[in-house]
């Protein structure tokens, strides 16, 4: 698992569980003993951004890079100079956290001279549970305009539909089929399936794509 291209952009809808996602990949990453980084490009969404936790991503090694203006509440759309050094760092293993609509990410298209370069993984994080990719139409649409905005194509899809503490193997199956349907339009392959570590072993066999088995870490301030 995680055997993908050095650099990784994860994209998705707002909702979607693309910073979930994310974070589980980086964390998978550094348990691998893969040197680390995590870019938040998220300057759009004000929850579930992975540099909101980025003390447990530190003490794993992690590096964290956001905002160039420190401090969490601020969201200023100002990105660090850092994000260069790691993009041309090639002993660094990257994943990009890109914000959840064509705002979020026009900020990726600043670095697109770097990814027409070096080959990339981008991956379209869905979640057959929202309103607007709920169906192939809408999710084809969404997947265009964030391609269109960040002058980049996405390369692989991920079924990550859940509906957060309630999600069930239906909803996953659901999702499933959507991404079944997406990917046969597209002729793009589904790469993770992602899924509570609760859920892991009630999933049928021979699902398209890697079992990614995640842990919680993205949750809004009052669930704290």
């Amino acid at each position: 698992m995680f055997h993908d291209k050095r650099l990784r952009i994860i994209t998705g809808h707002y909702g979607s569980g693309k910073t979930e996602f994310a974070v589980n990949y980086a964390f998978g990453l550094a348990e691998a003993g893969k040197k680390t980084a995590i870019v938040d490009l998220d300057i759009v969404n004000p929850y579930f951004r992975s540099r909101e936790i980025e003390p447990q991503l530190t003490e794993k090694g992690i590096r964290v890079i956001s905002s160039s203006i420190k401090g969490i509440s601020g969201d200023l759309p100002a990105l660090s100079p850092e994000i260069f050094s790691v993009l041309q760092d090639t002993s660094y293993e990257v994943v990009l956290d890109v914000g959840g609509d064509r705002v979020g990410a026009r900020a990726l298209g600043r670095y697109h001279e770097y990814f027409d370069r070096e080959p990339y993984d981008m991956f379209f994080v869905l979640n057959a549970n929202r309103h607007q990719t709920n169906t192939v139409d809408g999710a084809i649409s969404y997947l265009r305009s964030i391609e269109d905005s960040s002058m980049q194509k996405v390369t692989a899809l991920v079924n990550n539909t859940h509906l957060c503490g309630n999600t069930t193997v239906e909803d996953i199956m659901k999702g499933q089929k959507l991404c079944e349907d997406v990917s046969t339009v597209l002729g793009l392959p589904i790469k993770y399936v992602v899924v509570e570590n609760r859920l892991v072993d009630l999933l049928p066999k021979g699902l398209r794509g890697e079992i990614l088995p995640i842990d919680i870490y993205m949750k809004k301030p009052w669930e704290d």
